[in-house]
């Protein structure tokens, strides 16, 4: 069950102003442009978006985890990214007023800030940092898809560096010890990297013997992603 939030509570408002795509805007213009975003609680493996939904909302994630799904020609799941805090999505469907394209599933217990759509739609037309930061990020993205691409046909050692260092490119946390991002299901490892699921599992045990990654229950830090990445070459 998920707990919502009312838009003038003063927790959720420092919450949704403070998500990096609103730094460096002027103040009067994100409070106007966040006046009526709703914060809403929910637990993991709950579907927030659905592919071929109608664009009403654009979502920032304030904290926990989602997973971008889709699905091949043969009906298999295929993840696509993943994001985490700061990050924002289904801001898409609004720009092109066309359905949803990909599905959203929270991986963890997750917050998340809903704009309506039309006032995302006003502020990139109002304030143009704003759209700078909208293609700074899509630029980011689609960088980071590129190299995933350009390793597919590579080793299964270098595929799974690469997912590794691309969720810590995206979402990872600088902790004395390294590096540190969420320990996922290796079935959404395998799901965004291609292999199988067995074959991630062999590779992440080699590289923790190698003392490259380093596991907990709900966290995997990489100390040294130098030297994860020299495995690429």
């Amino acid at each position: 069950m998920e707990d919502r939030y009312s838009p003038r509570d003063a927790q959720a408002n420092i919450s949704i102003r403070s998500a990096p795509f609103f730094e460096g805007l002027p103040e009067t213009v994100v409070e106007k442009a966040t006046a009526q975003v709703v914060m809403r609680s929910h637990p993991a493996n709950q579907v927030i978006l659905l592919e071929n939904d109608w664009g009403s909302s654009v979502y920032f994630i304030l904290n926990g985890w989602v997973k971008i799904r889709t699905y091949n020609l043969d009906g298999k799941e295929v993840t696509l990214n993943i994001l985490g805090k700061g990050e924002l999505f289904g801001e898409m469907a609004p720009l092109d007023e066309v359905p949803r394209s990909t599905d959203v599933i929270t991986l963890a217990p997750t917050v998340i800030g809903n704009m309506p759509a039309q006032d995302f739609v006003n502020l990139l037309h109002t304030e143009p940092q704003s759209g700078i930061r909208l293609a700074q990020l899509m630029a980011r993205r689609l960088r980071q898809v590129n190299r995933r691409l350009r390793l597919r046909e590579s080793d299964s050692t270098s595929r799974v560096a690469d997912i590794l260092l691309f969720l810590a490119d995206g979402q990872g946390k600088k902790v004395s010890t390294g590096t540190e991002i969420p320990n996922l299901p290796h079935r959404e490892l395998s799901s965004l990297s291609g292999l199988a699921r067995e074959t991630v599992t062999r590779v992440l045990s080699k590289l923790e013997k190698k003392g490259l990654i380093v596991r907990e229950r709900d966290t995997l830090t990489i100390p040294d992603p130098h030297a994860l990445e020299r495995l690429m070459i």
